[in-house]
C-alpha cells in the first residue's frame, strides 16, 4: 500500500512525498500540478478553486493526465483551500482526469474514498514541467511591483516591493509564518472562490502593516499572477487596502497604481 500523505500546500513537500497519494490543500491549476509532479507523488488531490477564469483552478488534471498522473480535485465549497485534513476529512470530488475515473474516483465520492482508490493508479510516465519562470516585473520604477504564479516563488529581493501573487488567500493550515515569505510593502491573492472569512492571510497581513487584497476567480486565473494584473477585480481585502482606497469591485491594478504611484 503506498502512504496517503496530506499536505497543506504542495510548495511544502520534501522527499516523504515521493511514490505517496497525496491530499493538498493546493488549488488545482497547472503551476501547483507541476510542483506535485516535480516532488514524485504517484497521484494527487487538490482543490478546484472554483474552477474560474478559464478554467484555470482545474488546469492541472489535464496536464497531469498527459504524464499519466491520475488527479483529482474537491469542490471548493466543501473544504478549505490551504488546509490538507480538512481536505481528507470534508473534501467531495467535483472532478477527475482519466487516469483517475479509470480507478473508480468520481464526482461526489469523499477525498477519503478516492484517496484509497489512487492506490491502484498507473506510475506516471514523467515529470509535469512548471509553466515558464513564473517571475514578472509589472513596473520597474520604484516602488517596483512584481507578479509571482505562486508565493513559493518569493525571494528575498522581492522585500519592499508591490508583489501580486497567483496563489490562494488562505494560510497554510492557518499558520500565520505562512502568509508571505518576504515583508512586501503590498500584496495581492487570489480568492478561489472563498468566501472573506477562509481569506486568512489578510487579516494576518493587516496586523504586519501590509496592505492586502484578494481578487475573484471569475475574474482572473488563478496560478497566473499577469491575470490578476491584467483583470482581476477586488473582492475582499484587509483594513490596511481599505485605508489606502481599496474596495470590492475596483480593479487590481487600479487600485494599487493609485495607492503605489511610480
Amino acid at each position: 500500500m503506498r502512504p496517503v500523505l496530506v499536505a497543506d500546500s504542495v510548495t511544502e513537500l520534501d522527499a516523504a512525498a515521493r511514490g505517496a497519494v497525496l491530499v493538498a490543500g493546493s488549488h488545482g491549476g497547472r503551476i501547483a500540478a507541476a510542483y506535485a509532479s516535480k516532488a514524485g507523488v504517484h497521484a494527487v488531490i487538490l482543490n478546484d478553486a472554483a474552477v474560474g477564469k478559464d478554467g484555470a483552478g482545474v488546469s492541472g488534471l489535464d496536464a497531469l493526465e498527459a504524464l499519466g498522473m491520475a488527479a483529482a480535485v474537491v469542490r471548493h465549497d466543501t473544504a478549505r483551500i490551504g488546509n490538507g485534513p480538512d481536505t481528507l476529512a470534508r473534501g467531495i470530488v467535483s472532478r477527475a482526469n482519466a487516469m483517475a475515473a479509470a480507478c473508480g474516483v468520481l464526482p461526489g465520492m469523499s477525498a477519503r474514498e478516492a484517496a484509497d482508490r489512487l492506490q491502484a493508479a498507473p506510475v506516471p510516465r514523467g515529470t509535469l514541467d512548471a509553466p515558464g519562470e513564473g517571475r514578472y516585473a509589472l513596473r520597474e520604477a520604484a516602488p517596483q511591483v512584481w507578479a509571482l504564479d505562486s508565493v513559493g516563488l518569493a525571494r528575498a529581493e522581492d522585500a519592499g516591493r508591490v508583489l501580486v501573487f497567483g496563489s490562494h488567500g488562505a494560510l497554510h493550515g492557518g499558520r500565520a509564518e505562512s502568509a508571505i515569505p518576504v515583508p512586501a510593502l503590498a500584496a495581492a491573492f487570489h480568492d478561489a472562490g472563498q468566501p472573506a472569512a477562509v481569506m486568512t492571510r489578510l487579516p494576518v497581513l493587516a496586523e504586519r502593516g501590509i496592505p492586502a487584497v484578494t481578487v475573484s476567480a471569475a475574474s482572473a486565473r488563478i496560478g497566473d499572477a499577469r491575470s490578476m494584473w491584467e483583470t482581476g477585480v477586488v473582492s475582499h481585502l484587509n483594513a490596511a487596502a481599505l485605508a489606502l482606497g481599496a474596495h470590492p469591485g475596483m480593479r487590481l491594478a487600479a487600485f494599487l497604481v493609485a495607492a503605489f504611484p511610480g
